[in-house]
């Protein structure tokens, strides 16, 4: 019975020394981050992104259309912006809905040149879900994004226009089913 208890003993002196162990491994962690100078998470201010191309600037131009039975206002809050390729921008797009019913509708981007479509980069997008709008309901809305560092030269302008449509088939007061 008494090793039974010595050997309790030392199995508790073990637990709670390794409890002790993972209680100051991050600070000892950071100690060694901060002395070495990797992962800089004590210093996020430091970090940037060096694939941001400062030699360059590209003009974004932003355009927004209605189906001419869409009850809605729908403008982009700046027509033009310069940004520098790798650069993440964000932009504003306002709509209002003027109906006197819930409407689902959905943006459809395209770009001009269509050759710069695929070095123009959206992180995020009003365009990549169905939007329900209540009657009288206004939203600002956010599209992120970034042109690609690796953009044609002979590109200067991108234009990204979206047209808004309403979408068929969707009841008025319910959203659509995924």
């Amino acid at each position: 019975m008494a090793e039974n208890r010595r050997m309790l003993a030392k199995l508790l002196v073990v637990a709670v020394g390794m409890f002790g162990f993972g209680f100051a491994l991050v600070p000892f962690y950071e100690q060694i981050c901060q002395a070495t100078g990797i992962n800089n998470l004590l210093r996020p201010d430091e970090v940037t992104n060096t694939q941001v191309d400062l030699q360059r600037t590209v003009t974004v131009q932003f355009d927004a259309n209605l189906r001419s039975d869409l009850p809605w206002r729908f403008a982009p809050e700046q027509t033009s912006l310069k940004v520098h390729p790798g650069q993440l921008v964000q932009v504003m797009y306002d709509i209002e809905s003027n109906a006197n019913r819930t409407i689902v509708g959905q943006a459809i981007p395209s770009y001009g040149p269509a050759k710069a479509a695929e070095y123009f980069n959206k992180l995020e997008c009003f365009c990549f879900t169905q939007q329900t709008f209540r009657p009288d309901e206004k939203r600002r809305m956010p599209v992120v994004f970034v042109v690609d560092s690796k953009l044609p030269s002979d590109i200067h302008t991108i234009t990204l226009s979206y047209s808004f449509f309403e979408v068929a088939g969707t009841a008025a007061g319910k959203p659509p089913e995924a």
